[in-house]
């Protein structure tokens, strides 16, 4: 608006000077014209840089130099169009800088120029101009709101490619988080049973290869479900996965405890019923890294997982051992609290991760995540989600 409004104003002195060319004295028409243009051009960029009150004070210092200025110029171009357009040039101004009540101000008082003629004259040509001046008002206004659209507009698109840089980079994290849970509570399950079972074959090769070779039949076994499980991870990023039920899944889980030497029940009780799916894949990976941390640390000598689809709406799932607990230094707090059982049971997992992401897996299916422990009594692992 404001490169327009003074190309137009020098528009409008070229006029006042080809006008003047038939005024036998042009020259004061000329001075006046180039007076006004210039405080014109200089003022408007300078007063649209000031905070707003400020701005208002020294507008209106502006007009009050720039009317009487421009009726000086009017009467001596003879009322010519270069001197109207420029009158007009001062009521764009008023409308950019000046709130709308003293704009509409200016713009009823320039035609107030005319007063110099008869009462006919200046009710004709004041009224001319007065809508002239209407019109220039209206349309610089619109022009305006036109512009603040614009610039609120820009801003909205700026903010939303914010939002949309930031929902991209927490999808990217969720998604990087979901694969460390993957691969730790599936992967490294059957990487931690390939690995005792090696120990295993290992300790009685030399007294007893038949039994190394039924514990390496089985390590092999657990190898390819490593391998199938990382080929489901893979298959998850392509198309949703499938799952079986879930308590022929746990069935699964707890045969393959025993088969490791610990031996292992399951428990359900309750009206079993489908869950969502991140309801039955944090109850399946808590019993998944719970019996690993059985087998790699508990030293105990059976474990029960336990079902309950409860009427309340909530499905708990258990895991519990007789093993040697966490201990309290182990644990950083007295035995028995909660934190405390969390931290002994992180540490025992080599474990930072384990909990973590079983508590994380928990939380987004709106449920939550308990250990409980008694040095030398056993552990148990307890998991509630809504289902």
């Amino acid at each position: 608006m404001t490169r327009a409004l003074a190309v137009l104003t020098l528009v409008a002195l070229l006029t006042v000077v080809v006008e003047a060319t038939d005024d036998p004295h042009p020259l004061l028409a000329v001075a006046l014209g180039t007076t006004y243009a210039a405080h014109s051009v200089a003022a408007l960029p300078w007063l649209a840089r000031r905070p707003v009150p400020q701005r208002w004070w020294l507008t209106a210092a502006h007009v009050c130099l720039q009317l009487p200025l421009g009726a000086l110029l009017f009467g001596a171009a003879h009322a010519g169009i270069g001197a109207t357009l420029l009158l007009l040039v001062l009521v764009s101004q008023s409308v950019l800088l000046l709130p709308l009540p003293a704009a509409a101000a200016v713009t009823a008082v320039v035609p107030f120029v005319h007063l110099g003629m008869g009462w006919a004259d200046f009710v004709r040509n004041g009224l001319g101009l007065l809508a002239a001046a209407a019109f220039t008002a209206v349309v610089t206004a619109l022009l305006q709101r036109e512009q603040r659209a614009r610039a609120e507009l820009a801003e909205a698109n700026e903010l939303l490619r914010g939002y949309a840089a930031q929902a991209e980079e927490l999808a990217t994290t969720r998604e990087r988080n979901r694969l460390a849970r993957d691969i730790h509570d599936g992967l490294g399950h059957h990487l931690t049973v390939v690995q005792m079972q090696v120990q295993a074959a290992r300790a009685v090769l030399s007294s007893d290869p038949g039994r190394a070779d039924d514990v390496l039949a089985k390590a092999q076994t657990q190898a390819s479900e490593a391998l199938a499980e990382v080929r489901r991870s893979v298959a998850t990023l392509r198309e949703p996965r499938t799952s079986p039920p879930l308590r022929a899944a746990l069935e699964a889980l707890t045969a393959e405890a025993s088969g490791s030497g610990v031996p292992a029940t399951l428990e359900v009780t309750g009206t079993e019923r489908r869950l969502p799916e991140e309801a039955e894949e944090s109850l399946f990976r808590s019993a998944q890294e719970g019996l690993t941390n059985v087998r790699k640390h508990a030293g105990a000598t059976s474990v029960r997982v336990t079902l309950d689809y409860g009427v309340d709406g909530t499905v708990r799932l258990g895991v519990r051992d007789d093993g040697r607990g966490l201990a309290g230094a182990e644990a950083g707090v007295e035995a028995g609290a909660e934190a405390g059982a969390e931290a002994g049971a992180e540490a025992g997992a080599d474990g930072r991760f384990g909990l973590v992401g079983l508590r994380e897996r928990a939380a987004h299916a709106g449920g939550r995540v308990s250990v409980a422990s008694v040095p030398g009594g056993g552990t148990e692992l307890l998991v509630e989600v809504p289902g």
